[in-house]
């Protein structure tokens, strides 16, 4: 079984080739079970597991192993581990085991920078990046492969994070800066991405262009939340795949209120990638996107780190 530690693993998922691996796992689709969640006794504070497996038949199996504790905060620690492991699905024999921080980082990003392929202006140059955490670094990168994105404002609840981050993009080749005012900066964007862990509203609808599109990484529970209803209001709405609306609070509170309704009919990026559902029809309609993630995406990078790195 091989060995790919994190640099490894980041070195074999450039953006442009791993979003086109999505794109090919989306159409071509696999097995996804839900996830498996179990609580752990820890010394200060209850740890969660998850436990994620996707395969293809005569393909790829793959389990992504999660370690939530937030009682390592007190030790110095992380508190988020995670392994995966790549497996022949024809055979049961274990081929891999990658970085899963890497793994589940990048393609976040990356399913962001796809859907954002079929819903933002062709144009976009301008963004604004709420959040500088793992994700939130890798977004601007990510929508470069697809999008001429050239000037980037950052801002987090940390300007300190914010002033960190722009030095990083500015040597990325981005015109970066720190973003003061958050309401001025979402209404100059051509697109707004949100990487939190926020549960109150930052993003507000009012603030929002005409033809901008709306990027939702964080509020992957019930418990968090991102915008305002306001953000859905006159807006076409995707998900990356039908879970969002069952695990998001950003969707399951405007459900319960009406502000939306019907979520079975909504566009993943299964169907846009399928060509079943039609992206952006024109410049002026604002489009949002919501993801929860999926082990389908944690597989399509699996594996192309596996062959990219056994092809060498």
């Amino acid at each position: 079984m091989k060995i790919f530690d994190a640099a490894t693993t980041r070195d074999a998922l450039p953006f442009p080739e791993l979003i086109a691996a999505l794109r090919a796992m989306f159409v071509a689709g696999c097995q996804v079970p839900l996830r498996h969640t179990h609580k752990i006794a820890a010394q200060d504070a209850e740890g969660t597991v998850l436990i994620m497996p996707a395969w293809q038949e005569g393909g790829y199996l793959g389990i992504k192993t999660v370690n939530i504790f937030p009682g390592n905060a007190a030790l110095g620690l992380p508190g988020l581990h995670s392994t995966y492991v790549l497996y022949d699905a024809r055979t049961g024999a274990p081929l891999a085991q990658l970085d899963g921080d890497e793994i589940t980082s990048r393609r976040t990003a990356a399913a962001s920078a796809l859907a954002a392929s079929f819903l933002a202006r062709k144009d976009s140059t301008r963004m604004t990046l709420v959040g500088t955490g793992r994700v939130g670094k890798l977004v601007p990168q990510a929508y470069r492969a697809v999008l001429p994105i050239r000037e980037v404002e950052v801002w987090s609840r940390s300007r300190a994070a914010s002033v960190r981050l722009v030095a990083e993009l500015a040597a990325q080749g981005f015109a970066a800066r720190v973003a003061d005012d958050l309401a001025a900066s979402v209404a100059r964007a051509d697109i707004v991405s949100c990487a939190t862990l926020a549960t109150e509203p930052v993003v507000r609808g009012e603030w929002l262009a005409p033809g901008s599109h709306l990027d939702l990484i964080g509020s992957f529970t019930p418990a968090m939340r991102e915008t305002d209803d306001a953000c859905f209001q006159n807006a076409r709405l995707f998900v990356d795949t039908a879970e969002a609306f069952q695990k998001s609070g950003d969707l399951l509170g405007p459900l319960q209120r009406g502000v939306l309704s019907n979520p079975e009919q909504w566009p993943t990026l299964e169907t846009l990638c399928r060509e079943q559902a039609q992206g952006r029809t024109r410049d002026d309609e604002r489009t949002v996107f919501k993801s929860v993630g999926t082990a389908l995406e944690d597989l399509a990078a699996a594996a192309r780190v596996y062959e990219a790195q056994t092809a060498r």
